[in-house]
């Protein structure tokens, strides 16, 4: 009994950390955002409990539908593009004989993953900056006047979708890189011996084994860019003309900028909701594709 009690208190204080701060900094602000939609309240402080006016208000609210619509435009922009990208790029360095070229190559995409935010932003506005740009140079080649990438009611949303990719498609080359080298060389010997040819050892052997790693990448894309902000408050502001108002640049206007945070906790949790929604019917379409290809 004594060990069993021992046993118990030792595996409780192992795992308090973790509840503390999952509880601290995950649960407690989740509870404190859904109390918060159903009030007046401004960004610090409490308000008047006012139901679901919020909610009615989001129903009326012309910017909010611009918002969602602008988010999936970039969600189109980015999600497939990268992972195309992300496993032609792995397929290129898988038949790499050398692993030192493979690894620096690999190397070369993976760097801009790992850079912040803001050092991604600043590299790519001073590349793009009208007087000593070395992208502008390239574009006064074709025309006399400078293009203002960012705050181009037309090339805004692409350039930073365009950033973006470039930024996150290392870790696609990774994930991707990592399946391919699961795939029993043997087979595609044997594919050979039959007289296949490129096209049908990606279409009959690489592409049906790679698919769960192809339904990971997906599925992760589509949560992270569904969660664009960083790019969009960095390079753009929201604009021009709202533009590149995205959802959750939405709220941090109606929260830091209008101080309504009653209104502000109502969208962010429907757009909680609606990521988890959307992750899900992800997830199942894609296992429900993997299941047929299995068939």
């Amino acid at each position: 009994m004594n060990r069993n009690i021992q046993s118990n208190l030792t595996a409780w204080v192992l795992i308090f950390p973790f509840v503390f701060f999952f509880t601290v900094f995950l649960i407690y602000p989740f509870a404190y955002t859904v109390v918060h939609s159903f009030t007046d309240s401004p960004l610090i402080g409490w308000g008047n409990w006012v139901g679901l006016e919020n909610y009615q208000k989001i129903l009326k609210d012309k910017l909010f539908g611009k918002s969602i619509y602008q988010t999936f435009i970039f969600v189109v922009w980015t999600v497939i593009p990268n992972t195309v990208l992300g496993l032609a790029i792995a397929m290129m360095i898988h038949r790499i004989q050398s692993t030192i070229y493979a690894a620096i190559i690999l190397g070369c995409f993976f760097i801009p993953h790992i850079l912040p935010v803001t050092v991604v932003t600043d590299l790519w506005t001073s590349m793009t900056s009208n007087d000593l740009g070395i992208i502008q140079w390239i574009v006064k080649m074709f025309q006399d006047d400078p293009i203002p990438f960012f705050r181009h009611k037309v090339w805004a949303m692409p350039s930073v979708a365009l950033i973006t990719v470039w930024w996150t498609v290392g870790f696609n080359v990774l994930l991707f890189l990592a399946g391919l080298k699961m795939i029993n060389p043997e087979i595609y010997e044997a594919s050979e011996i039959d007289g296949a040819n490129r096209w049908h050892k990606f279409r009959f052997i690489t592409w049906p084994l790679i698919w769960p790693i192809t339904a990971l990448v997906l599925t992760l894309q589509l949560i992270f860019q569904l969660k664009i902000f960083d790019q969009m408050f960095l390079l753009t502001g929201g604009g021009p003309y709202n533009k590149t108002m995205v959802v959750l640049y939405h709220v941090y206007k109606q929260s830091f900028m209008m101080n309504k945070g009653g209104y502000a906790s109502a969208i962010a949790l429907l757009i909680f909701l609606f990521i988890i929604f959307v992750s899900v019917a992800n997830y199942y379409m894609l296992r429900a594709v993997d299941l047929d290809k299995q068939r």
